[in-house]
């Protein structure tokens, strides 16, 4: 079972995306464009599940099956599309999850969706802080419930997103 848990923000989680990425931009080589830290965990100060997001940006999304077993050897588990067309979805450690990977073409409108969420938090710290807050509290109400918990921070996740992109 999954298990829901918010902590408060670590600095490590910076190295951890560093050693991420690194070891992605080296499997993708040439395909790969840039990979960004997006997430709870790239907004400095902000409490968050200790899950590392990676969003690696590629020439051509349909080369990056092909990427699969290698990937798969450094303990990702591809998940394909996972529900969003355009996207290949990796995650890593299981139920005790440690690193989501969120791979899109370059061009897409998910990538600037993604970075506009991410600065907009890290420029305006009193609503990450109310967002963190949220997580807690939402983690402590259903720690064995992942889809009440991601339902629970919906509303305010819009919100932010809405306030986000008119930013840009």
């Amino acid at each position: 079972m999954r298990r829901v848990v918010v902590t408060e923000y670590n600095p490590e989680w910076k190295w951890q995306f560093d050693l991420a990425a690194s070891e992605i931009q080296k499997v993708l080589a040439e395909e790969c464009l840039a990979v960004h830290h997006i997430g709870s965990t790239s907004i400095q100060g902000m409490a968050a599940k200790p899950v590392i997001d990676l969003m690696p940006v590629v020439r051509d999304i349909e080369q990056i099956d092909r990427f699969n077993n290698e990937l798969e050897k450094l303990g990702y588990v591809a998940k394909g599309e996972n529900g969003l067309p355009g996207r290949r979805y990796f995650q890593r450690g299981g139920d005790e999850r440690t690193h989501h990977v969120h791979v899109y073409q370059e061009g897409s409108v998910e990538i600037m969706r993604h970075l506009a969420f991410r600065d907009y938090l890290r420029e305006n710290p009193r609503i990450a802080e109310e967002y963190g807050t949220l997580k807690k509290k939402l983690a402590k109400e259903n720690p064995c419930n992942i889809e009440k918990y991601i339902e629970g921070k919906e509303a305010l996740v819009l919100q932010i997103e809405k306030r986000a992109m008119g930013a840009i």
